[in-house]
């Protein structure tokens, strides 16, 4: 009894829940039980997320037209209601909530199936790598896309808006082409907010060196801009340099954590 009471309790960690899928040897047919059952996992949640945003559409769609309505504001004499100019024009929106609003609300929960499936393939060492990128992968999505809602999107409108009334142009945004904007804008930035991730795996695999980023700083900067020119859904310089800033101050903060990758490396290879 005494024994039993002193045994030290295993500390639960999300490391220890992915691990013990790693318990047992599984064959080729138990690997496919596996995926199936990890499929099934993603597509449940992922239903469950869209028919929540079903059940919640004109509050989500509320939100997702802050943008519209800050430029509203701003411009109170302008009057930027949302038309459609097709019958399924309302049935494209609402499919376009449920599909996206889903898929990134459930990413996070998918991330976790897919790490409980590929985990026995890993060893301690990778696991310990993989969960964190993982984590970090989700929050610069949220945070690339964020940005692209709060900052780049009614940077866009107003943009057109003042262009709009310098040629004289009568405002009118169809219901379809706004939200299509949208998701556009905050997929893309969110995709392209990950690229430290891939710069840091590629110093972890001795691809890439920080020598060699600092060395190509300049070229660096060029296809960053470059980059900001495509995201940004508007051609103008103001929109991207506010989409290039943000990925400059990600390049560096890269080439810092890909130099303590460096110097952990070295103690471990002493």
């Amino acid at each position: 009894m005494s024994d039993e009471s002193e045994k030290p309790k295993e500390e639960v960690t999300l490391t220890t829940v992915m691990n013990r899928g790693r318990e047992k040897a599984m064959g080729f047919f138990d690997h496919l039980e596996e995926m199936r059952w990890m499929l099934i996992k993603c597509l449940v949640v992922f239903l469950i997320f869209a028919t929540l945003i079903g059940i919640y559409l004109q509050e989500f769609n509320s939100a997702l037209l802050w943008p519209l309505h800050r430029i509203q504001a701003e411009n109170p004499a302008i009057h930027l209601n949302l038309i459609t100019t097709s019958v399924l024009g309302p049935f494209d929106v609402v499919i376009n909530m449920c599909l996206l609003g889903g898929l990134g609300l459930s990413a996070p929960f998918m991330l976790f199936f897919i790490g409980r499936f590929v985990s026995p393939a890993l060893n301690e060492k990778e696991l310990k790598v993989v969960l964190p990128l993982c984590l970090a992968a989700f929050f610069l999505f949220l945070f690339g896309a964020s940005f692209g809602f709060f900052v780049l999107m009614p940077g866009a409108l107003r943009i057109s808006l003042e262009l709009s009334t310098l040629f004289q142009i009568d405002p009118y945004y169809t219901a379809e082409s706004y939200f299509s904007m949208l998701s556009k804008l905050m997929l893309g930035v969110g995709a392209t907010f990950e690229f430290p991730l891939v710069i840091i795996l590629l110093v972890w695999l001795g691809v890439m060196s920080t020598a060699f980023l600092r060395k190509y700083r300049r070229h660096a900067i060029v296809v960053i801009a470059i980059i900001a020119a495509i995201v940004t859904p508007t051609p103008d310089p103001f929109n991207m340099l506010a989409m290039a800033a943000p990925l400059y101050v990600l390049f560096e903060i890269s080439i810092l954590i890909s130099a303590r990758v460096e110097k952990r490396r070295e103690l471990r290879n002493r």
